[in-house]
């Protein structure tokens, strides 16, 4: 397989994770870029990466980067994303992939346009355990699948001045773990939910603390969500179907998967199903983007992502929620 030279932008917790997970597949870092220089140079030096940038767009523009990884707050993912793709990168970028559903389906366009690999960085479309599980329904051993209930609960300092409370940084629980929450829900739903019920409670900022989701299909399949920034719940998901349910813990990174079949009222039998390391989390985005660059497509995961956003904006505008930049 063709080794690629990543770039990265940003050199916060998540970016040590990917920089980590290449060097562990052997995917080429060929340099890293950030605002801040003097972590940047320390984050080099500990990532063994030669080529530091002071500025993204010259990196981006460099002869010898392939891949272009975003890993900086939401409002800089579109500008580079574009910039990267205009430049004939393929692009990686941390979710939120764009901060509105506009932004994403002009990235997308232009990613189709120059025939290049554009991929969010939702871990659970790669953990292997999903591929079991796809199997399973695939197979109708769930039967049709009526209902999915998903959580994700962070709980956050209190502190207004964080990244993670800023509308101008474009700050919520949506955006910064609902898109997981959502990708879960759209993965396992036939269609894309045309409905949607919600409720939010706003922080003192003006960006949503926690929310309640309801999704609707065209096939009356539903999805319920619950979000939070200031109160932890588990990372829980199951998935309903007429024989049975799929309870999944820890779904972003999820490893293990009880089924539990109901092939009638009265009865019921389980089993767990188990498949790959949640240490390996990025390990396996890596694997799968250097596929995807190889072979020429993404398997379709693009167009998940493509429905997430848009669910994202359609949940965003029954709040009433703008940002300051749109």
């Amino acid at each position: 397989m063709k080794k690629y030279n990543w770039s990265l932008i940003g050199t916060g917790v998540i970016a040590n994770e990917m920089a980590d997970a290449l060097n562990a597949v052997n995917g080429q870092i060929y340099a890293v870029s950030a605002q801040n220089q003097a972590a940047t140079q320390k984050f080099a030096q500990a990532k063994k990466i030669t080529k530091v940038f002071t500025d993204p767009l010259e990196m981006i523009n460099d002869p010898k980067t392939d891949v272009v990884y975003i890993a900086t707050p939401h409002t800089f993912h579109y500008q580079y994303i574009k910039a990267a793709l205009q430049a004939g990168k393929h692009v990686f970028c941390e979710k939120a992939i764009t901060v509105n559903a506009q932004q994403f389906d002009e990235v997308q366009a232009l990613a189709q346009k120059k025939n290049l690999i554009l991929t969010e960085g939702f871990t659970l479309f790669h953990m292997p355990i999903y591929q079991k599980i796809q199997q399973l329904i695939t197979a109708g051993k769930l039967g049709e699948i009526k209902l999915v209930q998903v959580n994700f609960g962070s709980l956050k300092d209190y502190n207004p001045q964080n990244r993670f409370f800023s509308k101008e940084l474009a700050g919520g629980a949506l955006l910064d773990i609902g898109g997981y929450a959502t990708a879960f829900a759209r993965l396992f739903l036939s269609q894309q939910p045309n409905n949607v019920l919600t409720t939010v409670k706003f922080f003192e900022t003006g960006v949503d603390e926690q929310s309640g989701i309801i999704l609707k299909n065209s096939q009356e399949q539903i999805a319920v969500i619950s979000l939070s920034l200031r109160a932890k719940q588990p990372k829980r998901g199951v998935i309903s179907g007429t024989k049975g349910y799929v309870e999944i813990e820890n779904y972003p990174r999820a490893t293990t998967a009880k089924i539990t079949y109901t092939t009638d009222a009265h009865q019921q039998s389980s089993e767990t199903l188990t498949s790959g390391n949640s240490a390996d989390a990025l390990k396996y985005e890596v694997q799968d983007m250097q596929r995807f660059m190889e072979q020429g497509h993404d398997d379709g995961q693009l167009a998940l992502s493509h429905d997430v956003a848009h669910l994202l904006g359609s949940i965003r505008t029954a709040w009433g929620l703008k940002y300051p930049f749109e």
